[in-house]
Formats: structure tokens, C-alpha cells, sequence
């Protein structure tokens, strides 16, 4: 699995007023890390990231299938 950056920053613009702080609280990962993974200066496969948009996708009605990629 691998993170969509440019689907997930749209995400972020849209639903949390382009602040990836609150959207790595929401999804309970570090805000350092995954600015550093959406800036790809980290690798975009993280497991915990891929599972918590994952799990946030689907419950909020999204598809997940637009955020990550398998």
C-alpha cells in the first residue's frame, strides 16, 4: 500500500482547512511525519498512515481506494 499525496492533500484542503496538523491528530499519527511523508521526504508505504486513512475513509464515508493505492 502506498499513499495517494495528491488526493490526500486535496483531502486535507477540503475537509480540514488545509491543515495537516489537525488531520494527523484526527487520524492519530505523528504531524511531523506525515508532513515529511506528504512533502515526500519520508517514504509514502507507512503502514500506520495507510491504516488510519484507511479507517478514516471508511468512516466517513469515503472511498479508500482514493487515498491509497495498492
Amino acid at each position: 500500500m502506498e499513499i495517494n499525496i495528491e488526493a490526500v492533500l486535496q483531502l486535507i484542503k477540503e475537509r480540514f482547512r488545509d491543515n495537516k496538523t489537525y488531520f494527523a491528530e484526527t487520524i492519530g499519527v505523528d504531524p511531523s511525519y506525515l508532513n515529511s511523508v506528504l512533502n515526500k521526504k519520508a517514504i509514502s508505504h507507512s503502514p500506520k498512515i495507510c491504516r488510519n486513512i484507511k479507517a478514516y475513509c471508511k468512516n466517513n464515508g469515503l472511498n479508500p481506494k482514493e487515498y491509497i493505492i495498492y
